[in-house]
């Protein structure tokens, strides 16, 4: 007579936090969002000056930007299996520390230096990424979309925060550039601080727990509704590195200053943030989430389509559209992830999923604009090809926006 395995244990589920420990909680949450983006955002504005300095080739310092992408979509995997060992809080902490190692690496004057500390500061950013939505899932089951917007505008903020301020801090305090990026990592101490008293909360992991963390969700890549998720995290997400990496160039390169383009940058961010706090909070309100995601790749289509036209003459109102557009377009990729999982484990695992494959996707965008551009010789082809890539994202969009959950056992 034979007998069944034992089917791997799951934690019990925790008590949903209220009153004041759910604030505390969803500032928390705000904070460390908001590391999620200057470390690697503040390169662009530096990236002149971090290449004459250094002697490093073009392609070279672009991968300054694509090495942290990478790591997103190989490290998220990862994040899943870490979050159920160690519990989310602590392993949310441990990615504040990896931050903080991350810039501190970019004191040292060394090109290896600086790329070590960008795959650190990967790392730690590429595990956040995939538990703060698991994490909004457990604690804030009533409050997804609120959450979702909180957490998306706390990224475009970050974003926002290190394009504009980055360069007149520099010189303001006549500071290297190792210097400079290194003084993000105040940010990331500061986030570490504040969620020290989450830590102990919930990281006792049951031993359900710990036994759970060798079976994860299973049957997910062959979800067609995951893959649209997926696709939907990729592509828009190749869109918006793909344009923060290059934008202040194009508008250089139409008669532009550096500190007038790099502001560009900065302003679209600003807008980034009402696009992806809005976003998640309207749907179902006033517009479905499937309309909502083609609205915001169409304020993008009408932003690079200015830009063909007249990039520097209405760079205003390009980045004004740009910044809406891709704010809402990221706010609904994780507020896809968020309810399209009946729970906090499938959120982990689907948030794995479409970060490992959507990330690895966008980090081919900086390169590939940038190889042609090398060949078309001016910006035309590359923005023209951006522009095609937002129908598949479209498509994307409508099928991830079903009212379904995704299958996995």
């Amino acid at each position: 007579m034979t007998t069944a395995p034992p089917r791997p244990a799951t934690p019990e589920p925790a008590a949903v936090p209220t009153g004041r420990r759910a604030l505390y909680l969803g500032l928390g949450v705000v904070l460390l969002a908001l590391n999620l983006r200057p470390a690697l955002v503040a390169v662009s504005p530096l990236a002149g000056t971090i290449r004459d300095d250094s002697g490093m080739s073009a392609a070279a310092t672009s991968l300054l930007t694509a090495l942290p992408l990478l790591c997103f979509g190989l490290l998220a995997p990862v994040a899943p299996r870490l979050g159920r060992l160690l519990g989310m809080e602590r392993s949310l902490l441990g990615t504040m520390a990896l931050i903080g190692a991350g810039t501190a690496l970019r004191l040292v004057d060394s090109v290896v230096a600086l790329f070590a500390g960008t795959v650190v500061i990967g790392a730690g950013i590429a595990v956040a990424n995939v538990l703060l939505p698991g994490l909004i899932k457990r604690d804030f089951p009533a409050r997804a979309g609120l959450m979702t917007g909180l957490y998306s505008m706390s990224l475009f903020g970050g974003a926002a925060l290190a394009a504009g301020v980055t360069v007149p801090v520099q010189r303001a305090a006549g500071l290297s550039w190792q210097a400079t990026l290194a003084c993000w990592g105040a940010l990331a101490v500061v986030a570490l601080v504040c969620w020290l008293p989450q830590v102990g909360t919930r990281t006792r992991v049951p031993a359900g727990a710990a036994g759970a963390a060798a079976h994860p969700v299973r049957g997910l890549w062959r979800s067609p509704l995951a893959w649209q998720v997926t696709g939907y995290m990729g592509l828009q997400s190749l869109s918006y590195y793909a344009a923060a990496a290059w934008l202040p160039t194009v508008l250089q390169d139409a008669g532009m200053s550096a500190g007038d383009a790099g502001w560009m940058l900065s302003y679209s961010s600003l807008l980034g943030i009402a696009g992806s706090f809005l976003a998640p909070v309207i749907v179902g309100r006033r517009l479905r989430a499937g309309t909502l995601a083609a609205v915001s790749a169409l304020l993008c289509a009408v932003a690079f389509a200015g830009l063909l036209a007249t990039p520097a003459g209405g760079a205003y109102a390009w980045m004004t559209l740009l910044g809406l557009g891709q704010g809402g377009a990221i706010s609904l990729a994780l507020l896809f992830i968020v309810e399209r999982a009946p729970d906090a484990r499938h959120t982990a695992q689907l948030s794995s999923m479409a970060q490992c494959f959507g990330y690895i996707l966008a980090a081919t965008g900086p390169a590939v604009l940038g190889a042609v551009h090398d060949t078309a010789g001016s910006w035309t082809v590359p923005l023209t090809l951006l522009l095609v890539l937002l129908v598949p994202q479209i498509a994307a969009g409508f099928g991830a926006a079903r009212p379904l959950h995704v299958a996995g056992r």
